[in-house]
């Protein structure tokens, strides 16, 4: 049996080619700032993308996107303005997607969410 890390992996590997046959630039994977870790940063037309992978096996505990919460996603836009600061990117366009995965599905949000309601 497959340990949750490799399955992430493996899922994160899925959702790059994906993006990559559409056209993304990946920059970075498994990106680690001192506020969380953002799974994917890619490069798409003008704009600068950081993407959070979900995976769920089955939907006993909700839809994969469903697991993004308020938390993660705090996490998630301060790792991005860390990376956009330390690579002097801050003026550029940028956005959040969510690529949600199931072994039969793959689903991608682009502009999944903002920082709208969020304390920084």
């Amino acid at each position: 049996m497959q340990n949750l890390v490799s399955v992430g992996r493996e899922q994160e590997k899925r959702a790059i080619l994906f993006l990559k046959k559409k056209g993304y630039k990946i920059l970075k994977t498994n990106y680690r700032t001192p506020f969380g870790e953002i799974d994917i940063i890619a490069y798409d037309r003008n704009s600068i993308v950081f993407i959070e992978v979900k995976y769920r096996k089955t939907k006993e505990y909700g839809a994969p996107e469903e697991a993004i919460d308020i938390k993660k996603k705090t996490h998630i836009i301060r790792s991005a303005l860390f990376y956009l600061k330390y690579y002097d990117k801050i003026d550029s366009f940028f956005r959040f997607d969510v690529i949600a995965l199931t072994p039969t599905t793959l689903r991608h949000y682009k502009n999944a969410f903002d920082g709208e309601g969020i304390d920084l």
